[in-house]
């Protein structure tokens, strides 16, 4: 047995090694997905008159895969048009995403798009914009709303483990790549400016999402099941990545959400 490939390689790049089973990502066992349409398994439809719908299919979510590739719980805190400010203003305490006992050991929050791209909160802000002590006095843009969200969490699970989800590129000539550069520079401010936060960067290390991709892993506008099932697998072996490369940050998850704590780790 190779032991080395199950730890860190100074060559290797977070999706070169692609798991099938959620590797070291498994050692979560109870999982949020915050997020938007691409978070909720949304299936584009036609209805009997020809239009055109969109539907929240959870079971097809990239969380839902996630959860039977490691065994573990996993909560969709997501809907189709989610944005950051809409999450912390209303959806998650009307559908109680913040009660207690629905903490989990691990966050994963892919928002932006409809903030962003859609233009709903188009101003991404600036790390400055972040309240130190006080998350209700963040500023009023994309990047106060998403650490509102990050630091609203800790305080319910102040050990967990958050995993900030890049925007993914469309396509060489990307007409959104500069604003999708400026939430990615704000999620990587964000996951220095919190502890125990993760970027997963699909916009630099993931495939371009261009015709070729669409082809095989789109169905209209949003994803296909195999497009689902791709993004878990990018997701799971990313959190397999840093876990690999940081194996000192993730020996204790195991005791996130107990009064337990290992404190003779060297």
């Amino acid at each position: 047995m190779d032991i080395r490939k199950f730890m860190s390689d100074p060559n290797e790049k977070p999706l070169d090694t692609i798991v099938s089973d959620g590797g070291f990502c498994s050692i979560f066992r109870t999982v949020a997905c915050v997020g938007d349409s691409l978070s909720s398994g949304e299936l584009e439809a036609t209805n009997p008159h020809g239009g055109r719908v969109y539907l929240d299919f959870y079971e097809h979510s990239w969380g839902q895969y996630l959860a039977r590739m490691c065994g573990s719980t996993v909560y969709n805190f997501s809907k189709g048009g989610m944005t950051a400010k809409q999450y912390v203003d209303s959806y998650a305490d009307k559908m109680g995403f913040w009660d207690r006992d629905k903490a989990c050991q691990c966050y994963i929050i892919a928002l932006g798009v409809n903030d962003i791209i859609n233009g709903v909160c188009p101003e991404v802000g600036t790390i400055s914009d972040v309240h130190p002590k006080n998350r209700r006095e963040n500023a009023k843009n994309f990047i106060g709303y998403y650490a509102a969200i990050i630091s609203h969490y800790q305080e319910i699970q102040p050990d967990a483990r958050f995993f900030l989800v890049t925007i993914p590129r469309d396509a060489e000539n990307d007409p959104k790549a500069e604003q999708k550069q400026a939430v990615c520079q704000a999620l990587y401010d964000l996951a220095a400016a919190f502890p125990n936060c993760y970027v997963i960067d699909l916009y630099k290390y993931g495939p371009i999402y261009d015709s070729e991709f669409r082809r095989h892993f789109h169905m209209g506008g949003h994803m296909s099941p195999t497009g689902y099932v791709l993004t878990a697998k990018m997701i799971a072996s990313y959190i397999d990545y840093i876990i690999r490369n940081d194996p000192e940050d993730f020996k204790q998850v195991g005791f996130i959400g107990t009064p337990y704590k290992n404190s003779n780790l060297r």
